[in-house]
């Protein structure tokens, strides 16, 4: 609109400008990356869910708020432990405070873009004619206000603005996927504790079962029923048992200090109060859509970096173009500072620059050049940790899915070890086996009791890595 104020060679001459300025509109807005996630085709269905067709959405549990997931576990010790750690946890607080940090250099940005006002006041010597009306040096006093205001005309200020406003949205992400990560390590270290401390009475059981066996061992080599050889070997499962249940309280007490660190205080004289039962296994739905990973913290972080990388592309494109400030100042001048507050010494004066650089040796190009370096290398990021949260999810279900079975088989073994172990025990007892053969049935009990927890405990850590994976349950919705 503005080109017919000028004739045909002045339009000729400023063409190339004005062909920047079309340019310079273009790259104003940034472009979000597609829906596909950089790229990342959704899948329909996770492929390792079966009958994953008919699409469900549930919460971690009946009737609570969501993205408190923990309560799906229903263990109160674990809810206040996570919340808890939600407030005390120091990596959450330096996510916290690297928030606040992007958060205040927007409000520095911003501020770019608006007037800017000063106060200043000075005394000089000076000396000329053009100056002072005198070639004697005189002293002169002055005291005002400055204004000055940048046009940003080809949105160099306001493309740095939302380049830190999308870098303040990352930070904001990244510390919901802080917290999530902590609040997922709490939980996994916590039922890890928990499954811990059940290994240990179970051994702490079949040690007891096995000190038994040895008094009664020992009694029939003092009568010269058994030979020593069966002593011995009563002898040598107790002391195994007993270096097992050592360890698991060594495992028990270092999981007990993650614990602590996780909360963020301190491990000496931290303890977990006892739990009231077992902590439930939330249910997984029939499926999960694919869609539900685009709300993951992390990838929305890796998706705002992208777009203030490609802010920043615009910024150092902007930067070949002039940039036009509007300045002005008022207030006084004189040379008697005890005139110079009167109103005959009053001064003004506005003026406006324009600055274009000329030649800065590639500087120019080279921030340019930069600046997509760094674009690219976004876009490659956001698509990395797509994939990574496909691949996240699909790990979790498929052990979800395998553990199911795995649990399932290792129930029978149990019931089938216990069985047998009491089969031995009473043909022990009336003499009709040997004893290694009732060790080896204790042996063979406690070691499938074992595996059966542990394939619990590796439920719950799957379970939990899932809810992870997923950004906070298994609710598409919000």
């Amino acid at each position: 609109m503005t080109t017919t104020m000028f004739s045909p060679p002045s339009l000729a001459r400023l063409a190339p400008l004005a062909a920047a300025l079309v340019l310079a509109g273009c790259m104003g807005t940034p472009l979000a990356p597609p829906p596909e996630h950089a790229g990342v085709a959704v899948p329909a269905a996770f492929s390792a869910v079966d009958g994953a067709a008919a699409w469900t959405t549930a919460p971690p549990a009946e009737a609570q708020p969501r993205g408190a997931w923990w309560l799906g576990f229903q263990d109160p010790v674990l809810s206040g432990l996570v919340e808890r750690a939600g407030s005390g946890n120091t990596t959450v607080q330096e996510a916290a405070a690297r928030l606040a940090e992007a958060r205040a250099l927007l409000r520095s940005a911003d501020a770019n873009r608006a007037p800017q006002v000063g106060a200043s006041a000075g005394v000089s010597r000076q000396a000329g004619a053009s100056t002072t009306g005198s070639a004697e040096p005189a002293t002169l006093a002055t005291a005002g206000l400055n204004v000055s205001y940048e046009l940003d005309l080809f949105g160099r200020l306001s493309q740095a603005s939302d380049a830190a406003r999308l870098d303040a949205q990352a930070r904001d992400a990244l510390l919901q996927s802080t917290l999530l990560m902590v609040q997922a390590d709490v939980a996994q270290t916590y039922l890890q504790l928990r499954a811990v401390q059940a290994e240990r009475a179970l051994v702490d059981e079949s040690l007891a079962a096995y000190q038994g066996t040895l008094r009664l061992t020992q009694r029939r080599y003092q009568a010269g029923d058994v030979a020593e050889l069966d002593l011995a070997r009563v002898q040598t499962e107790v002391a195994a048992t007993e270096s097992e249940a050592l360890a698991l309280e060594r495992q028990q007490a270092l999981l007990n200090h993650a614990l602590a660190v996780l909360v963020g205080e301190v491990a000496s004289g931290f303890a977990v109060p006892p739990a009231a039962g077992d902590a439930a296994l939330p249910v997984i739905p029939p499926g999960v859509p694919g869609t539900v990973l685009a709300r993951r913290p992390d990838v929305s972080a890796a998706q705002a970096s992208v777009l203030a990388a490609q802010a920043r592309v615009g910024v150092a494109q902007a930067a070949w173009f002039p940039a036009i400030t509007l300045t002005g100042n008022g207030g006084y001048a004189s040379p008697e500072l005890g005139d110079l507050f009167k109103w005959s010494a009053r001064s003004w004066g506005i003026g406006a620059l324009l600055s274009l650089p000329i030649f800065d040796g590639g500087q120019r190009a080279a921030q340019e050049e930069g600046a997509r370096a760094r674009f690219e290398g976004a876009l490659a990021a956001h698509r990395g940790q797509v994939l990574t949260a496909f691949r996240e999810v699909e790990d979790q279900l498929s052990a979800l899915r395998l553990l199911a079975g795995q649990a399932e088989a290792q129930g029978r073994a149990v019931q089938s070890a216990a069985r047998a172990t009491q089969l031995s025990d009473s043909r022990y007892r009336n003499g009709l086996v040997s004893q290694l053969e009732l060790l080896d049935a204790r042996r063979s009990e406690l070691r499938n009791r074992r595996q059966a927890l542990q394939v619990r405990t590796a439920q719950y850590t799957a379970t939990v890595g899932l809810i992870r994976a997923l950004g906070g349950g298994w609710d598409s919705a919000g």
